[in-house]
């Protein structure tokens, strides 16, 4: 068989190795002392506030910054990837910045929890002669479990020609120039379950082989080889023609509403963030024709976190107007970060990690325009939080049409690094929201993983209206992985996999109905549209495990549907219908999707 069917890959066994400027007051403003006209009592100097913070400053330890001039850059490239290589959940996290220049004869291989990214305003001011590598050698060819790691703001000319990518989820390739292929399969063609490409420009062509599944966005690509069960393209030059389910090619000329993720450069010696523009019906990369559009802010604007911060610090640097940079590392905290104010930038670096503590959530934000996050993941705590990320409180109504809040490479997880539990993953309630590429996961390996130990009922809940969705990765939750409560909701590309570990038939009775939806559009909602959404079950603790359905929605004409499907894996359980009671139940041990075109 060829490489790209699911069928002719190697035997194994376990979970994974089956699948696979702006206008902001400033510090010195906000911390000057005005004059008072007389002396403070000694009771107002007892409630005196804390001293301003400080904004901009070192970015730490891991946060590792070459120029062309470093000596031994490939020795340090490869003693972060031995150390990181295998780490799945390990505590080791690694920015690797490079300035803008030319840099000959590297290869960096990355490992979890690491980011490559150049300094430039463009990716062609920062150009590799080599290689920026990831493969599955650590996991004997099986690239399904290669997290946590991302490249953007780079051009790459790689050392044979075609650049090598075997990513799964959490993995985002974004705002990358490929002067040649790129190859997103790992050697030897083993299984893999990807992936993401946004805003980047592939000269050669991309060959995904094994990728069953992939999204890319608004992009540039010479051509695309194959496809396994799902692959979806908004705006991508390029892109074949839309064919599902044969080839399986979800093609859409353009994404609606984006706004790509905000992004750390150098001016010079000085260190900025850039915050692209909102574009709508968009097309192709933002960073082709000169400078790219959208706003820039200093670093001193930002408070620049270090692992060990409390959550009161980082809220009081929000207080007096500063964003929030989070070098890489781990946060524990004991209370939400607040983000109160429009505009506001939550940028990580290197998989900056927070974990709730004693059931909080990690980040609140209010009902204001123009919010940012992005680059970081929320790690459940031992105590169970009813939510760990919420957008917009419950009830939020206000119009954030011109200026939407953006959620971008924030992830989600729950268990494998130990024990977490949390009700609901992520709530959205603000209106116009776009949330770009997440993966909200309950762990099936790991530490502290099993039916009751890492419980989480839902995924991603939406309530606000008007939300789009690119590039939703959402796993293995108890109940629904995601359910959309609000109106005129979009979602283009969509990945499941129900939870492998439910115990019985009983455990996920849903009502009368055999299992919860992975994804369920309310019953009062009267317009939606999903393009490009794919479930998948693997029941292996109980195989005779029955799905009714991997799609549920009201049956109304605003209510829409294309090219769906569901896969029973293995024949480790089954699904009987695709969305609601329509589509052919999946195929015994066939590993062959059934698919749906078209609903209703």
């Amino acid at each position: 068989m060829s490489a790209s069917s699911p069928d002719s890959r190697p035997p194994s066994i376990g979970r994974r190795t089956l699948l696979g400027a702006a206008a902001v007051a400033t510090p010195a403003v906000l911390g000057v002392a005005t004059p008072a006209a007389a002396a403070p009592s000694p009771a107002a100097s007892a409630r005196k506030k804390p001293r301003a913070l400080p904004g901009g400053g070192d970015l730490g330890p891991n946060v590792i910054v070459f120029d062309p001039s470093t000596p031994g850059i490939q020795a340090r490239l490869d003693q972060v990837f031995r150390q990181q290589e295998s780490a799945q959940f390990g505590t080791g996290r690694y920015a690797l910045l490079f300035k803008p220049g030319t840099y000959n004869g590297l290869n960096a291989q990355l490992g979890f929890y690491t980011s490559i990214a150049g300094l430039g305003l463009s990716p062609d001011d920062t150009t590799i002669n080599g290689d920026v590598t990831v493969d599955a050698g650590w996991f004997n060819g099986n690239a399904t479990q290669n997290f946590w790691r991302s490249a953007e703001n780079l051009a790459l000319v790689p050392a044979n020609g075609t650049n090598r990518w075997a990513v799964a989820q959490a993995a985002p390739f974004r705002r990358m120039h490929v002067r040649g292929g790129l190859n997103l399969s790992p050697d030897g063609y083993g299984w893999a379950s990807g992936g993401y490409i946004a805003d980047s420009r592939i000269d050669g062509q991309v060959g995904p082989y094994s990728q069953q599944q992939w999204y890319t966005r608004d992009s540039a690509i010479g051509s695309w080889l194959n496809g396994v069960w799902n692959m979806v393209f908004s705006g991508v030059e390029g892109a074949p023609a839309q064919s599902f389910p044969n080839p399986p090619y979800t093609t859409l000329g353009t994404t609606p509403i984006s706004r790509e993720k905000p992004f750390l450069y150098l001016q010079g010696n000085d260190y900025r963030v850039f915050l692209p523009e909102k574009r709508t019906n968009a097309r192709g990369v933002t960073w082709g024709n000169g400078t790219p559009r959208g706003t820039s802010l200093p670093l001193s604007q930002f408070y620049v976190a270090r692992p060990g911060v409390s959550a009161a610090t980082l809220n009081q640097a929000l207080a007096e107007g500063l964003h929030l940079l989070l070098t890489p590392g781990i946060y524990h905290l004991d209370r939400p970060i607040q983000v109160n104010r429009a505009g506001t930038v939550v940028l990580g670096l290197g998989y900056a990690t927070l974990i709730p503590d004693g059931g909080a959530t990690a980040v609140q934000v209010a009902d204001v325009d123009g919010v940012r996050l992005a680059g970081f993941l929320v790690d459940a705590g031992p105590v169970n939080s009813a939510t760990l990320l919420e957008i917009g409180p419950r009830g939020a109504s206000r119009d954030h049409s011109a200026n939407p809040t953006t959620v971008q490479d924030v992830f989600v997880r729950i268990g494998g690094a130990g024990a977490g539990k949390a009700t609901t993953s992520m709530v959205i309630n603000s209106r116009h929201t776009i949330v770009d590429h997440t993966w909200v996961w309950r762990a099936d390996h790991g530490e502290g993983v099993g039916w009751e130990t890492n419980r989480a009922d839902y995924g991603v809940v939406v309530n606000g209206d008007d939300v789009l969705a690119t590039g939703l990765f959402v796993e293995h939750f108890n109940k629904y992985d995601v359910q959309w409560n609000g109106q005129r909701g979009r979602t283009i590309f969509f990945q499941n996999e129900k939870a492998y570990d439910a115990p019985n038939q009983a455990a996920i009775q849903n009502g009368s109905i055999k299992g919860y939806a992975a994804y369920k559009v309310g019953d009062g909602v009267t317009t939606h549209e999903g393009w490009g959404l794919g479930s998948y079950c693997y029941y292996n603790v109980n195989p005779s495990i029955v799905q009714h359905h991997g799609f549920a929605a009201p049956v109304r004409s605003g209510v829409r549907f294309h090219n769906l499907l569901v896969v029973s894996l293995g024949g480790q359980g089954q699904y009987e219908c695709v969305i609601n009671d329509t589509g052919s139940p999946t195929s015994g041990t066939s590993t062959v999707p059934s698919t749906v075109v078209s609903y209703p």
